[in-house]
């Protein structure tokens, strides 16, 4: 059976259900491309994230505790699934010197089976149960 997007047309390209295998897209930011790096380096290598990518600097304009900040930051994108989220926002805080780093999930209602398969099974070893929890 081929896969149908909402016009009906026969396409690689599948709606996600909202299973906890589904791939979603994590926001984040950095002080500096050199922890950038570093942290992207530790989530793709702890299977934490099938990818992040590391962006351009931006200026990040907020309120924090009643003043007006502008900070140089390096944005952050990851693709991982669903069931991985508390552990990477675990290990992020781990990573992050910030007292509150930005972690902010969006979800992929749909996308091509090839990649979203890529990310379930680039992400699996870290949603796995250790050996005597199941």
């Amino acid at each position: 059976m081929k896969d149908q997007t909402p016009g009906g047309e026969s396409t690689p390209v599948v709606r996600q259900a909202g299973a906890p295998t589904d791939t979603v897209v994590v926001l984040s930011t950095a002080p500096d491309e050199l922890l950038a790096k570093r942290i992207a380096h530790v989530l793709v290598e702890e299977s934490l994230v099938a990818c992040a990518q590391v962006g351009p600097a931006v200026i990040s304009m907020y309120l924090w505790q009643g003043e007006l900040e502008g900070t140089d930051e390096v944005q952050l994108t990851f693709k991982t699934t669903a069931d991985a989220l508390p552990a990477l926002y675990a290990r992020l805080c781990d990573l992050h010197p910030y007292e509150i780093p930005e972690f902010v999930v969006l979800g992929v209602p749909a996308g091509s089976r090839a990649y979203l398969n890529w990310v379930a099974q680039g992400t699996r070893a870290a949603v796995q149960p250790a050996a005597g929890d199941a």
